[in-house]
């Protein structure tokens, strides 16, 4: 099965290799296209090539609480935003609406993150309202 069948039966967003790119030329929009037009949210090659090679996927409310994170972001004035949803982290240009990259929880290397000047929690609607003691 080709990454654009398992993407349809799934829903979950991941960026084609090459050779699906050429297969799918025609066949619908691209993982670029698909990414832009679902809550105004872009993701850069370099975020692109990490989500392929990280095999990070994004289910639709994945998606959604990104750009309600990025939203949330925007209002407080933020410019370059980490964005912490379940295992994974993203950083997001926040004017441009744009990941600049993307990991996983075996990814974070020394789990430093520079040149952001916020940090944001996507969560997830079923647990919001939570207690959290700290």
């Amino acid at each position: 099965m080709n990454e654009a069948a398992r993407i349809q039966a799934t829903r979950a967003y991941a960026p084609k290799s090459g050779a699906d790119k050429a297969a799918a030329q025609g066949n619908g929009p691209s993982f670029a296209e698909t990414m832009a037009h679902l809550e105004d949210i872009q993701f850069s090659n370099h975020a692109q090539s990490r989500l392929q090679s990280r095999d990070i996927q994004l289910e639709d409310s994945g998606m959604q609480r990104l750009a309600e994170a990025v939203r949330k972001a925007d209002a407080r004035g933020c410019r370059e935003s980490l964005v912490l949803m379940d295992d994974m982290a993203f950083i997001v240009n926040v004017k441009d609406r744009m990941v600049v990259t993307a990991m996983d929880a075996s990814k974070r290397g020394e789990g430093v993150f520079t040149r952001i000047d916020s940090v944001v929690l996507a969560e997830d609607p079923d647990t919001t309202g939570t207690d959290v003691k700290i």
